[in-house]
């Protein structure tokens, strides 16, 4: 983290033992006007982390290496869009891009989330 000025601030190692491309291919802000949180996507690692900005507290991830829905292969890049929804895309040979739908904000239960698969009996 860094002032506007360039001034270091702070940083925050994610899954620092990741070797070879390392765990951070990108990061898209939140679309709160506070930008309050920090998305991250982990091509290495096949997950996204989600990032209380203000601390560079890591408060969850999702993802799962795999070719189903809600499962990464290289997932590579991230954005989010003003309602909230974040757009992930992969690279290498998974070569498609996911949609993740924004429902509100809940307390977090686990640090890894695992695969966001639809609940049984979600409309």
């Amino acid at each position: 983290m860094f002032k506007k000025d360039g001034t270091f601030v702070k940083e925050v190692f994610v899954a620092k033992t990741t070797l070879a491309d390392g765990s951070v291919w990108d990061i898209a802000f939140s679309k709160d006007p506070q930008q309050k949180y920090i998305y991250l996507a982990d091509g290495s690692n096949e997950k996204v982390y989600i990032i209380l900005r203000e601390t560079l507290e890591i408060l969850t991830s999702f993802g799962d290496g795999g070719r189903q829905p809600g499962q990464f292969y290289a997932v590579h890049s991230i954005a989010s869009d003003s309602k909230g929804n974040i757009y992930t895309t992969e690279t290498y040979e998974g070569k498609r891009v996911q949609k993740f739908v924004y429902r509100g904000l809940g307390p977090v239960t686990k640090q890894d989330q695992g695969t966001p698969w639809p609940r049984s009996g979600a409309k």
